[in-house]
């Protein structure tokens, strides 16, 4: 029963409980996450005016492009990325101008030679080489910069924003000792872009442990310069999946939390979320080998926590708050409990609400199409282990509930001991049928014989409170669940039935008493015998029962009513040994010594015999120690009368 009861519980619990209390799926996990997740381009060009020894010349070098990854932090217009991605638009450090002054030397100065020479670029290595430090000594210096710069950020939907820099912390730097350089920082940037409803990801509050799953989105860029992929793989991010392998610092103490989550440049600045979507660092560095080649699972993520202290004065109060976000979780758990039509309803409200972007677009089409074309159902085990379980429940209940209702006013044999040790005194009513009570001759130590067809109108001098227990013979105390409704209809409110009857009594070993002068052996007989499926047989007086020498034909009896006498044959005459009457056993020795009959058993009256067969008395005698020992002296008194009467007959 506690079984079923456990298996309700479960299956009930795993049917009813929200989707919000399960693990997600990673998945749902990155699902939740992408649509934050935004492509940052830092562009930095302008015009070059330069003196190649031919005049000043002004030209428009190819601007200087870095690309990483960003997440919106708050649903208003505020997006997260690494200092280093936005430090050339940002601060426009002097490698930067640097640069774009050499790549200014060769558009001006070094192709027109080339050209000249009818050369192209890559023809004579060492003869460009030669052209570019010439242009450069003389160039260089006096080279003059007009600096135009910029920040975009492109949501997946193909809008790309302008972004301004409203905090920043710069990145790590060392100098040339290899001591942190005075402006080594966090490496985190806050942007702003044009108000609006955006997503958001959330922050995790919890402290990173080695072994937590990590997953990293962002916009590697062997991915945005490969050649054999479209270039929608700008848009939308893609996840590499791993687990915290390590929690280190950096050259200056600041904490930092190693992963073996793949990654590459481009993923600088992007979320790594655990698997309830949250985030658990940034994206910072990866590792390189001697020859500058990445090496995988040595990456570096910046804690949620230095995030949340980062943003510490900021006008980003609730990271993660997004009104966004709550629609498209909703779809996303409505398209992966099948819910298909529900999605479609809720994915359209995301799309309303930031219209286009793909992770969203795609769910959309998923949940639509299901709508269209649903799939197969698996078969419903949840629910059918649920029904079976409240079948099995309901079952067993009801017969659990029959059976209390039909028990509640039992007691047992030991139970009704303890009720007399209390000093509760219960009153033990005889309510056998007239048939049952006379044809045994126990009952219980000092109990009131009460017909049960008197049990209505019998005067019974007792109290309400008065506990009374009642017993009999007939199965499942038939008969004292009978007289029970009838006193308790008449007011006696605290009447019990004796579970088991005499014979629950008698099978406890407790004490009973005879109702006439039974001997000790006779009260042990009827203790231990069910009289009622116990055989019967009757003789009529003068009826021979047996003969000495008949086979005992493995039985015995007990001498329920009337007498016996017992004869046997000496020389031709016929005489009476004994005569024994009720409670006596009779043949029993035939059985003991598997012989024939010793003597011959006639009814002196009609006599009423219980049976006793041969397997019946053996187990009785092994296993009723007291009843064994009453036979012992039975057989004992007989072989003393044997042989006093063989003495006698020699004489």
């Amino acid at each position: 029963m506690r079984a079923l009861m456990l298996g309700l519980l479960l299956a009930g619990a795993w049917l009813g409980a929200p989707r919000s209390t399960a693990a997600l799926s990673v998945q749902e996990a990155i699902l939740r996450a992408t649509p934050a997740v935004v492509l940052i381009t830092t562009e930095v060009g302008g015009e070059v005016t330069l003196n190649c020894g031919r005049g000043p010349i002004t030209v428009s070098p190819a601007p200087f492009v870095e690309t990483g990854t960003g997440w919106f932090v708050d649903g208003r217009g505020f997006v997260i990325t690494n200092a280093h991605v936005v430090d050339p638009a940002y601060r426009l450090p002097p490698w930067v101008t640097h640069e774009l002054k050499k790549k200014a030397i060769d558009q001006a100065c070094v192709e027109p030679q080339l050209k000249a020479r009818g050369l192209m670029r890559g023809n004579k290595p060492d003869v460009e080489e030669e052209m570019r430090r010439a242009a450069t000594s003389l160039a260089l210096a006096n080279a003059k910069l007009e600096v135009q710069s910029q920040i975009t950020v492109l949501l997946s939907s193909g809008t790309k924003l302008k972004a301004e820099v409203k905090k920043f912390s710069p990145p790590p730097r060392v100098d040339s000792t290899g001591q942190p350089a005075p402006d080594f920082g966090r490496d985190l940037a806050l942007l702003r872009v044009p108000d609006g409803l955006y997503p958001a990801i959330g922050l995790s509050k919890r402290d990173p442990q080695i072994g937590d799953p990590v997953h990293i989105l962002g916009f590697p860029g062997v991915l945005l310069a490969h050649e054999l992929l479209n270039q929608s793989v700008r848009l939308e991010a893609t996840a590499t999946n791993g687990a915290v392998s390590g929690l280190q610092m950096d050259a200056k103490g600041q904490d930092l939390i190693q992963t073996d989550a793949a990654a590459a440049h481009g993923n600088s600045g992007g979320p790594a979320i655990t698997n309830d979507s949250t985030l658990v660092g940034v994206m910072q560095f990866v590792s390189l080998s001697s020859s500058g080649a990445l090496v995988q699972g040595y990456n570096f993520l910046i804690p949620a926590k230095d995030v949340a202290k980062f943003l510490q004065g900021t006008e980003v109060t609730t990271p993660g708050d997004s009104k966004f976000n709550p629609v498209w979780v909703a779809g996303i758990e409505l398209l992966m409990a099948q819910r298909y039509k529900a999605a479609a309803a809720k994915l359209e409200e995301a799309n309303t609400l930031v219209p286009n972007l793909a992770v969203v677009k795609r769910a959309l089409a998923e949940a639509e199409e299901k709508v269209q074309h649903p799939p197969p159902q698996p078969f419903p085990w949840a629910w059918a282990t649920l029904g079976v379980t409240l079948l099995s429940v309901g079952t067993y209940g009801g017969m659990w509930g029959k059976r209390w209702w039909k028990t509640r006013f039992r007691v047992t044999p030991t139970q009704v001991i303890a009720f007399i040790e209390r000093g509760l005194n219960p009153v033990l009513l005889d309510v056998r049928t007239k048939a049952e009570f006379e044809t045994s001759p126990l009952k219980l130590p000092g109990s009131i014989r009460l017909a049960p067809e008197e049990a209505e109108r019998a005067p019974l001098n007792l109290e309400p409170e008065q506990m009374i227990v009642t017993y009999c013979t007939s199965p499942e105390e038939q008969q004292s669940e009978r007289v029970t409704q009838v006193l308790r209809q008449r007011g006696f409110k605290n009447v019990r039935i004796l579970r088991g009857g005499l014979g629950g009594w008698t099978n406890a070993r407790l004490p009973v008493e005879g109702k006439s002068a039974l001997p000790s052996i006779g009260l042990e007989l009827y203790k231990n015998l069910s009289l009622g499926d116990i055989e019967r047989r009757r003789f009529k007086q003068g009826d021979v029962i047996f003969k000495e020498g008949d086979d005992a034909h493995d039985e015995a009896y007990v001498i329920h009513a009337g007498t016996v006498e017992i004869r046997r044959n000496f020389d031709g005459t016929e005489r009476v040994l004994n005569r024994i009457g009720e409670g006596l056993p009779l043949g029993e020795i035939g059985l003991f010594r598997k012989g024939p009959r010793s003597a011959t058993a006639v009814a002196a009256e009609d006599v009423e015999l219980l049976v006793i067969k041969d397997e019946r008395l053996e187990w009785l005698v092994r296993n009723r120690p007291q009843l064994a020992l009453e036979l012992l002296k039975r057989l004992s008194n007989l072989v003393v009368a044997t042989d006093q009467e063989r003495a006698g007959a020699v004489r």
